[in-house]
């Protein structure tokens, strides 16, 4: 039994099958299956059970996850510490909110991989809560998230303030005539994220203030999805004001400020408390503070 065998029985355990294992691993599912049978000959007991649908853990394999993730996460973390000298070089692994991602960090990523050309960045994007969970799984180093942020796990560097705005139909002359069209029309709806977006969530609270609470959402997976059906005069949004510009200016879209103190949001650069930082992060968090000074 050695690391790589943990490796491969983890990445099997949390994909729930070989195939999956595979496409995780970058190789073969021959590979994969090798690992596991010969790690199960030397523990001497079987660890999945196998059946058409994938595979699900034995009790012998529910009692040795938690020790080949631990063993996992350790030689990641040795892995940061050596790399957490010198020049930045190697992986790092960042999330981004899309919103973050298309209007906020194209500069100083650029900026940044001109700087350090042996960082080989991998940028994810995904909604507040997952990129939270990232991190705190170890599969991110850092992401930028709306805040607050209340883990107690996470260190929160602050990034910048956005100014929230509801975007609407260019036809929608005020705040008053667009909530009024929300309560009243059957086909209003609130054009949003999938859940786990910090901007949904304020969006949702927001209008439950007002007493609507029964609008009709509708999910999307990109902004640019989200604008175009807003434009459409499908229904409204909330998103930073610096992301609708563009379409008010162009006359595609309306945009309304939220009363005081409801149009603020701000986003953080979170990564886990008790994980050394790579080189590559510390010089990435001291690019983006040159970037957002506050």
């Amino acid at each position: 039994m050695n690391s790589t065998d943990l490796m491969f029985f983890a990445a099997v355990a949390e994909t729930g099958g070989i195939g999956r294992a595979a496409a995780r691993l970058n190789t073969v599912q021959s590979n994969v299956t090798g690992r596991i049978r010969a790690l199960e000959q030397a523990l001497q007991v079987p660890l999945f059970h196998r059946g058409s649908r994938g595979v699900t853990l034995t009790r012998a394999g529910e009692r040795l996850l938690p020790y080949a993730i631990q063993v996992g996460r350790l030689l990641s973390e040795a892995r940061h510490a050596l790399l957490s000298e010198g020049e930045p070089r190697g992986p790092l692994r960042i999330g981004a909110m899309e919103t973050t991602a298309a209007l906020r960090l194209p500069g100083p990523l650029a900026a940044f991989a001109a700087r350090h050309p042996e960082v080989d960045i991998e940028l994810e994007t995904g909604p507040t809560e997952q990129l939270i969970a990232r991190v705190l799984d170890r599969v991110l180093e850092g992401a930028f998230v709306a805040g607050p942020v209340m883990q107690a796990d996470l260190v929160a560097i602050p990034v910048l303030t956005e100014d929230l705005v509801l975007v609407a139909h260019p036809a929608v002359g005020d705040p008053a005539a667009l909530l009024d069209r929300l309560g009243r029309a059957r086909e209003a709806k609130v054009l949003v994220f999938r859940a786990g977006c910090t901007y949904r969530r304020r969006l949702e609270d927001f209008l439950a203030r007002q007493g609507l609470v029964h609008v009709r959402r509708m999910e999307f997976g990109t902004l640019d999805g989200i604008l175009g059906c807003v434009a459409a005069g499908l229904g409204v949004t909330l998103i930073p004001r610096v992301v609708a510009e563009p379409a008010r200016r162009a006359g595609r879209v309306s945009v309304h400020p939220l009363p005081d103190g409801d149009g603020h949001a701000q986003t953080l650069l979170v990564h886990r408390r008790d994980s050394q930082p790579s080189a590559a992060f510390v010089r990435f968090a001291e690019q983006i503070r040159a970037a957002f000074p506050a």
